[in-house]
């Protein structure tokens, strides 16, 4: 059961995300991976030690999990809930007056396509909505999303199936606000699915030590066959 948080519970989780070093720790993250504390070093640009304090407090506060493999321990966000916070938080962010420095080459491959936590963002994840909506497969108002009946065969046909019963209470589909595009792309499990089987495809590839994605040879072809999107300029075909 969800208990509504008190002001000062909220102020306190903003405070653990207001710092600048935990706020670059949490922005890694959402590329989706699991990442070691040396690499979480690099990207908050502190000494491992500081980092490792950075992770405790993170961790006490279950903004993010550790998973453990042998020696090594890996650190991700503990839930796509923690996920929305930081986007729309990043929403914010870039849509104030002199909050954010010009847009420049190295951010427009993650502006194209990037990761989200688990799902697709950037000019190729509203890509990918607005060609199912304008096709008839996805519907979507106010945050909410739905399959329709030629979604489900379009994506059973795709190797997708969204027939089968959730393992999680997480919504089938549901809308998130891009903070590039200011814009809605996909998220929830049909997000996640469709970024797993573009990646199974290979038709994106991760970009290492990046949320950004690349759109693969085959992958341009792929989503112009199936999605009518063209990559040159990412917008479904009519």
């Amino acid at each position: 059961m969800s208990h509504s948080a008190s002001g000062d519970g909220v102020a306190g989780v903003a405070a653990l995300i207001g710092e600048p070093a935990r706020a670059n720790i949490l922005s890694a993250l959402m590329s989706g991976r699991a990442l070691t504390a040396g690499e979480l070093a690099r990207h908050a640009r502190v000494t491992a030690q500081t980092t490792s304090g950075h992770l405790a407090r993170l961790l006490e506060a279950r903004l993010i999990v550790v998973e453990r493999q042998g020696r090594h321990r890996y650190f991700r966000l503990a839930s796509p809930e923690v996920a929305r916070a930081i986007e729309a938080l990043s929403v914010i962010a870039g849509a104030g007056p002199n909050r954010t420095l010009a847009i420049g080459p190295k951010d427009e491959a993650v502006r194209r396509a990037r990761t989200c936590y688990d799902h697709i963002a950037g000019q190729l994840g509203l890509a990918l909505a607005d060609s199912m909506q304008a096709r008839g497969l996805l519907v979507h108002a106010d945050g909410a999303g739905a399959i329709t009946h030629e979604g489900q065969a379009f994506l059973t046909d795709f190797g997708i199936d969204m027939t089968a019963p959730a393992r999680s209470q997480r919504p089938l589909c549901r809308m998130c606000l891009d903070w590039s595009e200011r814009r809605h792309h996909i998220a929830g499990r049909l997000g996640a699915a469709l970024l797993n089987r573009l990646l199974e495809l290979r038709w994106v590839e991760r970009v290492p030590d990046s949320r950004a994605l690349t759109i693969t040879g085959i992958g341009e072809r792929g989503l112009d066959t199936r999605f009518r999107i063209d990559v040159r300029s990412p917008v479904p075909h009519r």
